[in-house]
């Protein structure tokens, strides 16, 4: 290969494939979390010194072979196309990362140890914006939520996702560089100029792999590293018994609501033997019962039977429930999406009751609904919109606050943030896994650790059918349940006040990278021009 040219593209194009299925693995249910660094690196060679439409191209089969699989969950029940749409949306934004990297070439090249640094920089700035665009983004594959067993998740409690995801990608920069150094030095022989634009190839032998040992090592000792960032392992302050209630449905897919009154029954009927089993001695007296999402599909408070089967398993088992609901209203046609306290001997708290703030486009509200329906008639199993609420998830349930974020809301930073910032002692993410797979919901319950972490909060996901389960500050998971199965698990938890820098410092590290990068891509456009005007 002449010096200063791109990788041959029978080289590249598949170490773009390789990189988009390193990063896959990377994530559960394989969660071979060092594959991610190494997926940003083999992406980063395969686009360097490329034109930006080569880095488009080759961005965007790293995106297909990363988000195609890891997105299959949702083509189970909605058919292939809205998969594929999908896939190929999130693939587009990869496509602009692997322009991007090729674009900041120049920089590289005029300092190799800039590399690292710009690599990370991209990634977030790419991320930032895929979390945002289009109807309020999709973050689902951010680096950062592979990292759920990685010494690196400590630093989530410093800056949140992004300054996990800038690490990860960081990591994958240094490796880049030593294997680009190693290549170009199993090519020097030792005439080579000791000037060469890709780094010293010239003298002894342990001179001439410095650069490769070098940036290897720093890769090393960053993710090492992480281990050295304290997090709590608990909470500081009282504790608070918590069950969750995994009541399962009829049937998995989306009819599984076709089935309303037997999936609350589900629920109703695991509380009454819950309360069965503390009368019994055999179970913990919980201070607060814990329902998944669309535990109760039939409004409860305009449907007599459903709220007086859920008043029923609060009168049993004496403490309140948050229940998930779907209400009616507030206009005709809408609907929302809630998380309400229901007490013993009261009912319905109104006070204490959150309706999700990020509904799910194409899945809980159709935009552009006519030209959506030609794409699926599956569009058309959405006949009512859910609506927004306009208030953060925190839910005062006696012994303790809560921080309730239902479903695909635990990716988005903000949201989970916002209930933090408003008094929660303990982060609750209901969910719904019915209409997808155990892969999905390992998925989700990556994204709870890095939430328990990045605020210093136990945290618990419940899930209609799994995998429900508790998550202490520091990440580990207990009292994991099955997918598909009917479940209830109760835990005491120490609850804390404190916040974590991460908390306090809320969007900026991540306005902070994303500016970086955008700035390293004006000092790229500098040099192009700079380099254009030299005389030969």
């Amino acid at each position: 290969m002449v010096t200063g040219q791109p990788l041959p593209l029978r080289v590249a194009a598949p170490l773009a494939v390789a990189a988009g299925l390193a990063l896959l693995v990377a994530f559960p249910p394989y969660g071979v979390w060092p594959l991610a660094p190494v997926g940003v690196a083999l992406l980063a060679a395969a686009v360097h010194r490329r034109r930006l439409r080569a880095g488009a191209g080759l961005g965007f089969l790293t995106g297909v072979a990363f988000f195609g699989p890891l997105l299959a969950w949702t083509n189970l029940h909605t058919g292939y196309l809205p998969w594929v749409l999908l896939s190929l949306l999130q693939a587009g934004y990869l496509a602009l990362l692997g322009a991007a990297t090729a674009w900041v070439s120049p920089l590289v090249d005029r300092s190799r140890w800039a590399w690292p640094a710009l690599t990370g920089l991209l990634w977030v700035g790419q991320e930032a914006l895929r979390d945002r665009t289009p109807f309020g983004g999709f973050p689902w594959g951010r680096l950062a939520f592979s990292q759920d067993t990685s010494p690196l998740l400590r630093l989530a409690s410093l800056g949140g996702a992004p300054l996990v995801t800038f690490v990860v990608a960081l990591v994958g920069g240094f490796l880049v560089t030593a294997a680009w150094q190693g290549w170009v030095a199993a090519r020097a022989t030792p005439q080579d100029d000791v000037s060469h634009a890709d780094g010293p190839q010239g003298g002894t032998p342990g001179r001439r792999w410095a650069p490769v040992a070098v940036p290897a090592a720093v890769a090393v000792a960053l993710t090492a590293g992480g281990l050295l960032v304290p997090v709590a392992t608990a909470g500081s302050g009282a504790t608070v018994t918590v069950a969750i209630v995994q009541g399962n449905v009829p049937r998995l897919g989306l009819d599984f609501n076709a089935q309303r009154q037997a999936v609350l029954n589900n629920h109703v009927d695991a509380t009454i033997e819950l309360a069965a089993q503390v009368a019994a001695g055999a179970q913990r007296q919980p201070d607060l019962v814990v329902w998944p999402e669309n535990s109760s599909d039939i409004d409860p408070l305009r449907n007599p039977t459903a709220g007086a089967r859920i008043t029923q398993a609060a009168d049993a088992v004496g403490v309140p429930i948050l229940v998930g609901a779907v209400l009616l209203g507030p206009g005709a046609g809408e609907v929302r999406n809630v998380g309400i306290l229901w007490r013993p001997g009261v009912g319905p708290d109104l006070e204490q009751l959150y309706a999700k703030r990020h509904p799910v486009p194409f899945a809980e509200y159709v935009p552009l609904r006519d030209v959506a329906r030609m794409v699926s008639d599956k569009v058309d199993l959405i006949r009512s919109d859910f609506v927004p609420g306009s208030t953060p998830g925190v839910v005062r349930a006696g012994p303790t606050v809560l921080g309730d974020v239902i479903c695909f809301e635990v990716a988005y930073d903000e949201v989970v943030r916002d209930t933090v910032i408003g008094g929660a002692q303990l982060l609750v993410v209901q969910t719904n896994n019915a209409t997808f797979d155990v892969a999905e919901a390992r998925q989700q319950m990556a994204m709870v650790r890095l939430r328990a972490v990045e605020h210093g909060r136990p945290a618990l996901m419940a899930s209609t059918v799994g995998v429900s389960g508790f998550v202490a500050p520091d990440g580990r998971v207990s009292d994991a349940t099955g997918f598909n199965t009917r479940e209830v698990v109760v835990r005491q938890l120490r609850l804390d006040d404190g916040t974590t820098l991460a908390t306090r410092l809320g969007w900026w590290p991540e306005v902070a990278l994303a500016g970086l990068a955008a700035a390293a891509l004006i000092g790229a456009a500098v040099l192009r021009r700079r380099q254009r005007v030299m005389p030969a």
